[in-house]
């Protein structure tokens, strides 16, 4: 089972599509600078990371 659950992370953002497409350039930010926004993620991959970030609401999207 993957956490955080698909159901948890669509609570926070609507869209799977938006979703995939901020944690896949969040991840690939990770890979450049190593730097991640939350303490001892559970994840070892960028991407598992950057929905961790989601989850934790430390990466968000705004609507303008």
């Amino acid at each position: 089972m993957l956490e955080p659950s698909i159901d948890a992370l669509q609570e926070k953002i609507n869209s799977k599509y938006t979703l995939v497409t901020l944690s896949a350039r969040r991840a690939r930010q990770m890979s450049e600078t190593n730097k991640v926004l939350i303490d001892n993620p559970k994840s070892h991959k960028y991407v598992g990371m950057a929905l961790e970030e989601v989850q934790a609401d430390k990466l968000f999207i705004t609507e303008e």
